[in-house]
C-alpha cells in the first residue's frame, strides 16, 4: 500500500507553508525590543499581524512610523497657519514639518526595501528617518529666542521609539538569513 500523490502534495504543501504570526510571534519578535509595550500594542492593533511574518511584522511597525511622522507633519503645517506673527518661529516650525516629510519618505522607503528582503537598506532608511527629528530640534537650538515645544518633542521621542522597534525587527530578519 503506497501514499497517494493526493496525500504527498498535501504533506509537501503543509511543511513548506510559511510559520505566520500569532501571539506568540508577537511577543517573541517585541522581546527582542527595547520598547517591548510598545511594540506589543501596535502590532495587536493591526488586524493583519495575527497573519504576518517577522517581514510582515516589521512593515506593520513601520507603518504605524509614518503614520506617526505624517501627523507630525500635519501638526506642524497646522502650526504654521495657527501660530504668532514670529516669521524665526515659522521658518523654524516650517523647517520641522519639511524633516518629518522626509521621514515618513524615509520610512516608505524602507518598505519597498523590506518587501525586496534588502534588510541592509531598509535599515538604514529607518535610522534615517529616526534621525531626521534631531534635524528639527537642531533648528531651534540655532535660535536663542526658541524654545523647542514639548508637543514636537514628545512626538519626536515616540517616533524614535518606534523606529528603535524596527530596526530591532529588522536586525532579527537580517540574523535569520
Amino acid at each position: 500500500m503506497g501514499f497517494s500523490p493526493v496525500f504527498i502534495l498535501f504533506f509537501l504543501c503543509i511543511s513548506f507553508h510559511p510559520v505566520y504570526g500569532n501571539s506568540d510571534l508577537i511577543q517573541k519578535t517585541c522581546k527582542n525590543t527595547k520598547y517591548y509595550d510598545l511594540c506589543i500594542s501596535s502590532l495587536k492593533s493591526d488586524s493583519t499581524s495575527s497573519k504576518s511574518d517577522t517581514k510582515g511584522l516589521a512593515v506593520i511597525m513601520v507603518k504605524v512610523g509614518i503614520s506617526n511622522a505624517t501627523a507630525t507633519n500635519s501638526y506642524l503645517s497646522t502650526q504654521l497657519s495657527t501660530s504668532t506673527n514670529d516669521t524665526l518661529m515659522k521658518k523654524v516650525m516650517k523647517e520641522c514639518a519639511q524633516k518629518y516629510a522626509f521621514a515618513s519618505d524615509s520610512l516608505r522607503n524602507s518598505v519597498q526595501d523590506l518587501g525586496a528582503e534588502l534588510y541592509d537598506y531598509a535599515y538604514m532608511h529607518v535610522m534615517a528617518a529616526a534621525d531626521y527629528p534631531n534635524a528639527c530640534k537642531n533648528a531651534f537650538k540655532r535660535y536663542s529666542g526658541l524654545v523647542y515645544p514639548p508637543e514636537i518633542a514628545v512626538r519626536e521621542e515616540g517616533l524614535k521609539h518606534i523606529c528603535d522597534v524596527v530596526m530591532s525587527i529588522i536586525e532579527n530578519l537580517l540574523a535569520m538569513n
